[in-house]
């Protein structure tokens, strides 16, 4: 079972039938992963990653081209000499998993604008089901940025017992008006193009050009600016590169982006928070422009009054949204604290 778009490495667990939140049932999803470690015969020494928005499960690498892979590794803070270390790609994604690229097994063709609409708890449910088929029992943590963090505090509420802690990056437990916005424009942004025709634009000359130019707005406001500034002396070059790497837009798929996107506007958990057994680790960017600190008083102070044992860091950083990955190292230390504080906790009578 393969799939063109999903990342090189990456392998795929078939699921049952699934009932969505939506009403619908989705038949036999696909879901695409990697992991790296092994898997303790008591089955409880995994960490669960999840990645953001429009990323993948490609979480670390060997050739280095992982979007955690700074924290992601033997030895490094997500050790995996000691954990069997999971990511999946996201249910309604498009870097494998099923989603509105895959083809509709009842029509043969592409589920296109047609795909269900699915929730984070779908989500997160699809992730539960991969575990249990790779012999999982426990998490020690789930962990990720951006959406990411959305479904590490969707597993807290929806799996309470089934995880020592959470490590949510640059994410929140509800969605802020600052990541709605984004969605919101993006989609006026589909609906606007001449090629869109109700969704099914792969088949009236594609949306390329949209989808590279939303990116490169898109990293502005993630703070990929700053990071080349830090990165290359020659302003002429910036530019250029940053152009460059709006080009990963091409590869996305619209539909999923919609997709994904109602996800998050329909997410909020806070009224959940009652259910968290987990610790947390929280960590906000004050320079993040989507997910900002000023969140996180708001939070926390909801952890406390549900009784919540909870810790911040703040990730002190120039580069935005992006700070989980460019100023990885500076997450190390909480990170391998906290998880080594889990471990503890594990053991203790």
């Amino acid at each position: 079972m393969t799939d063109p778009r999903a990342p090189a490495g990456s392998r795929f667990c078939l699921l049952p039938d699934m009932a969505l939140d939506c009403g619908a049932v989705l038949p036999a999803p696909v879901l695409a992963y990697e992991s790296w470690g092994r898997l303790a015969p008591s089955g409880d020494n995994a960490i669960l990653v999840t990645h953001g928005f429009t990323s993948s499960a490609h979480a670390a690498g060997e050739a280095g081209d992982g979007w955690w892979d700074g924290l992601i590794g033997p030895g490094r803070a997500i050790d995996t000499d000691r954990h069997f270390v999971v990511a999946s790609n996201m249910l309604g994604s498009c870097w494998g998993s099923t989603g509105p690229t895959s083809l509709d097994p009842r029509t043969g063709r592409p589920y296109g604008p047609d795909f269900p609409l699915v929730s984070t708890r779908d989500m997160v449910r699809a992730q539960r089901a991969l575990l249990d088929s790779l012999g999982v029992t426990r998490l020690v943590a789930v962990a990720g940025p951006s959406f990411g963090g959305i479904l590490a505090f969707q597993w807290a509420v929806e799996f309470p017992d089934f995880m020592a802690g959470i490590i949510p990056v640059v994410g929140a437990p509800r969605t802020p008006p600052s990541a709605l916005e984004q969605v919101g424009s993006s989609v006026l942004r589909f609906w606007s193009d001449p090629n869109w025709h109700g969704g099914r634009y792969a088949e009236h000359g594609g949306l390329e050009a949209t989808m590279v130019s939303l990116w490169a707005e898109t990293l502005r406001l993630y703070g990929l600016k700053e990071v080349l500034e830090a990165r290359i002396p020659d302003p002429a070059a910036r530019e250029p590169a940053l152009l460059a790497a709006a080009e990963m837009g091409r590869h996305f798929d619209a539909n999923a982006f919609i997709r994904l996107g109602l996800a998050a506007s329909h997410f909020d958990v806070e009224p959940l928070f009652p259910r968290i057994r987990a610790k947390v680790l929280y960590s906000l960017c004050p320079s993040d422009r989507v997910f900002p600190a000023t969140l996180a008083p708001e939070v926390m102070g909801r952890l406390a009054a549900a009784g919540v044992d909870a810790r911040y860091f703040e990730l002190e950083s120039d580069f935005g949204h992006l700070a989980f990955r460019e100023d990885a190292s500076k997450l190390a230390a909480p990170v391998s604290e906290f998880l080594l504080g889990l471990a503890a906790g594990a053991k203790a009578p």
